[in-house]
């Protein structure tokens, strides 16, 4: 019998490949469909391992969930980014690879991003999902999260409508 150790920790530069590799194969298969085609390239294409080395470097706080020896999805959070809405933090991204999807792993993901901003003084939080990711819509939901605000977002010639889940302290 062998056990698989399933850590949640801070992403480290080194981790920059595999959180581009994550983050590439979690949106296509989150978007395909919903995100025009070529917008959806350049959107991935835009966050190579270069750019995750940035962001780890100047201290974002991404959180990975390494199942093994894969990392099998991430979380990037910090302070809420909408003047509107008055929530302390927000969940930027949580995006698991389509084959760690549906057993539980989202949710301890999130429940560590969670705990990291409450630990800052980050109370409440707010996460954005486009409104045509049912999967996502219904994973927020299962989570208590409360649909609280709309908006949309332009991706090249196709608006997108998306909406605001929120937790309370």
């Amino acid at each position: 019998m062998s056990t698989t150790l399933i850590e949640i920790r801070r992403a480290k530069t080194s981790d920059a490949g595999d959180v581009a590799a994550t983050h590439d194969e979690a949106w296509r298969t989150a978007y395909q469909g919903i995100i025009p085609g070529n917008e959806l390239d350049k959107l991935i294409n835009r966050r190579g391992p270069e750019w995750w080395d940035s962001a780890i470097r100047k201290g974002s706080r991404i959180t990975l969930l390494q199942f093994g020896d894969r990392v099998a999805g991430y979380a990037n959070y910090g302070r809420n980014r909408a003047r509107s809405l008055f929530y302390d933090g927000e969940v930027y991204e949580l995006y698991l690879r389509p084959e760690f999807q549906g057993l539980g792993f989202g949710r301890r993901l999130f429940n560590a991003a969670r705990k990291d901003l409450m630990q800052s003084g980050l109370k409440s939080l707010v996460v954005w999902a486009l409104s045509d990711n049912e999967p996502a819509l219904e994973f927020y939901r299962a989570l208590g999260g409360r649909a609280v605000a709309r908006s949309s977002e332009r991706f090249g010639s196709k608006t997108l409508d998306k909406v605001a889940y929120a937790w309370q302290g």
